[in-house]
């Protein structure tokens, strides 16, 4: 019970819920914005001022050892002004901007909802799979991760062919975040036959099979169930006619004569039949020399016997991957289609699929490929890390080699680039990944997105101009949200009035969206600006860009508590870690330490990796920094906060008390498990 708890916690992907706007630099000028923080060099003289004041606090504490004992509980505090904690100003408005997302987004959402439903009704058996694909892609940029996983398990559910059954049940797992629990192995069956890998590797469509029990659970060899066929279960290798005395020729491997019967041989396939019951020589001979035919005695006595048997055994893997070369050579299809199920059921780690893929390449074996991909996507995100794997999943070449066995799709590079984008966006792989997604695209919507994800992360890697050109083909392919990438990009590269009218004519000529408000208030000042964050809001309650730019104002204009004001509207109903750090800002120019490391706490929560003042500083660090100025609570203390918070249904301070009880209390499991009720709420 406790694993499935556990299970689903990590299915939520709760940070993916808590996305929200990332605060950048925002200074196409240059100048001193990309220093760290919101502005300039704020962030590193504000971090040097605070270990000042935790050493002056210590020191204080250490002065006063000589003097009576008071209350542990109880921290005195330095007087500091907003001056000295903030020498270098606080955020301006030109240095934050909402991130673009890296997603389908439309104009019309309900529209296009109803659209790929349609899409969905009217499709056929065979093309669902696509369909329930695409609604993944438009569900990717809901908070609710539950309606992407729905239409992505019906998307396994209707898939045809061994491909995509595959990459969709390596895809659900992933979601399901198993990697992450200590001593699973990636290959494990969870006991449904949607996700289960022998069943992936047995092609057809048979919607209803998902629910039947997974064929891990029957206890039948792999080699029979890839393969299909009930038949080999009860063949008795006898009835084939495999004594000496049946054998009426022989074939000469070096020193070696291997005894078999001519017409078992000949039913291997039509090149055998025409050289043994056709024109040529060999037809009338006794002994056939085969030693230039690039396979072993011992090779060819394997063939011998699945001449007879039609089946493999137990054949050593060196012995069947001669006879899938010698299928190869002869078109023997029932030869080759065993040698690809045998291969394929012993793909159990990286090494092996490391080393079988390449023979399953050179062979054209699909079954294997595919158990070997099975192993590297079931095997993600550390797969990534096996330079092999990644150059053959990234590279142009290693995409044409799939291909040719038909491995390489837009469904495949769609998933691994979700993977890259969630490790590292600004990597040369994503680029790769999502380079070969566009040359897989084929449907418009493909396109969009393809191209709409590349302009996302040369953005990131402010490479601006390529970015541009990425996002106009977007554009062009009928996304019209990459317009907001083509403004930004114009932006960074100086031109401001360009992006301003390009927002201008988006509004002028579609049903106006939050986003699109959004995204031309940061090309306009005053007044302007403040009336597109309102009707941002207006249109679109849940942009917290607004709310926090808003703050920032409200910030210049010194009305610290207002801003906070501001940050509490989005926060109160949308909880999202970048208001969380600049509530956090504005609570510490405000003295109010205990508030910020509240924000701080319950932020590491959400995101355990946030990086603090504009990338440069982990939240932990600044946690250590504010702990000294604060008032300190033992284990106990830490209780009764929890169960006050808890009951007035103060999440935010909740998740904050149990981060720090984490951190000190030995009481971790049950900690953990208040934390996910808490998550969930």
């Amino acid at each position: 019970m406790q694993h499935n708890i556990f299970t689903t916690m990590r299915s939520l992907k709760l940070s993916e819920g808590c996305k929200a706007t990332q605060v950048y630099a925002f200074n196409p000028t240059g100048g001193e914005a990309g220093g760290g923080g919101y502005g300039g060099k704020v962030g590193g003289k504000f971090l040097q001022h605070l270990q000042d004041l935790r050493a002056n606090s210590i020191r204080t504490k250490s002065s006063r050892n000589s003097h009576p004992p008071t209350n542990h509980n109880q921290t005195t505090r330095t007087d500091v002004s907003v001056e000295s904690l903030l020498p270098a100003g606080l955020p301006t408005v030109d240095l934050i901007e909402p991130k673009i997302e890296p997603c389908l987004k439309s104009v019309d959402f309900v529209e296009s909802l109803a659209d790929v439903y349609t899409k969905v009704e009217n499709s056929s058996q065979l093309e669902k799979s696509d369909r329930f694909l695409e609604q993944c892609a438009v569900f990717k940029g809901l908070s609710d991760p539950k309606l992407f996983r729905n239409s992505l398990r019906s998307a396994r559910q209707h898939a045809v062919d061994v491909h995509s059954k595959v990459v969709l049940a390596s895809w659900l797992k992933c979601e399901r975040r198993e990697d992450e629990l200590i001593g699973l192995s990636a290959m494990d069956c969870c006991g449904r036959n949607l996700e289960c890998p022998r069943a992936c590797l047995m092609s057809g469509y048979d919607p209803d099979s998902v629910k039947d029990p997974c064929v891990c659970l029957r206890g039948q060899p792999e080699e029979d169930v890839l393969m299909g066929d009930e038949d080999y279960l009860t063949f008795d290798a006898d009835e084939g006619g495999g004594g000496d005395d049946d054998c009426d020729m022989s074939f000469c491997i070096g020193d070696d004569e291997i005894r078999c019967v001519r017409y078992n041989v000949a039913s291997l396939s039509r090149p055998f039949r025409a050289m043994l019951y056709g024109e040529f020589k060999e037809s009338r001979r006794e002994k056939i020399n085969f030693t230039q035919n690039g396979i072993s005695a011992e090779g060819m006595r394997g063939a011998m016997v699945f001449s007879q048997t039609k089946r493999l055994g137990t054949f050593d893997p060196k012995i069947v991957l001669e006879l899938l070369s010698l299928a190869n050579r002869f078109c023997c299809d029932e030869l080759k289609s065993a040698c690809d199920a045998h291969l394929a059921s012993l793909v159990c780690d990286i090494e092996s699929a490391v080393i079988l893929i390449e023979y399953g390449l050179e062979e054209g074996a699909n079954l294997l490929v595919a158990a070997c991909l099975q192993v590297f996507l079931r095997e993600l995100p550390f797969s990534m890390n096996n330079p092999y794997v990644m150059r053959l999943l990234c590279g142009s070449e290693g995409r044409e080699r799939l291909a040719s066995v038909g491995h390489a799709s837009f469904l495949l590079y769609y998933f691994l680039s979700q993977i890259a984008m969630e490790e590292e966006m600004k990597s040369n792989n994503t680029v790769m990944l999502l380079e070969r997604l566009g040359e897989c695209a084929t449907e418009d919507w493909q396109k969009q997105l393809a191209y709409h994800l590349l302009g996302v992360v040369m953005l990131e890697r402010k490479e601006y101009k390529d970015a541009q050109n990425w996002f106009e083909e977007a554009v062009e392919a009928g996304h019209v949200y990459s317009s907001v990438g083509v403004a930004r990009a114009k932006y960074h590269r100086g031109h401001k009035y360009s992006a301003y009218k390009m927002m201008n004519s988006l509004i002028s000529d579609h049903s106006p969206v939050g986003w699109m408000y959004q995204e031309r208030s940061l090309f306009c000042t005053g007044k302007e600006k403040l009336m597109d964050l309102n009707t941002a809001t207006e249109l679109d309650p849940t942009l917290p860009f607004p709310y926090m730019c808003r703050a920032v104002l409200l910030v210049q204009e010194n009305k610290l508590e207002s801003a906070i004001s501001e940050l509490n509207k989005i926060i109160g109903f949308k909880v999202s870690p970048d208001c969380l750090e600049l509530r956090a800002w504005i609570s510490m120019a405000l003295e109010d330490f205990e508030g910020a490391l509240r924000d701080v706490r319950a932020l590491l929560t959400l995101d355990p990796n946030h990086m603090m003042f504009y990338g440069k500083k982990h939240g932990d660090q600044l946690v250590e920094l504010l702990r000294p100025l604060v008032q300190q609570c033992s284990q106990a203390d830490c209780w009764m906060q929890l169960y006050d918070r808890w009951s007035s249904v103060d999440d935010i301070g909740s998740l904050a008390v149990v981060h720090q009880m984490l951190a000190n209390g030995p009481w971790k499991s049950l900690l953990r498990f208040r934390q996910s009720l808490l998550l969930l709420r």
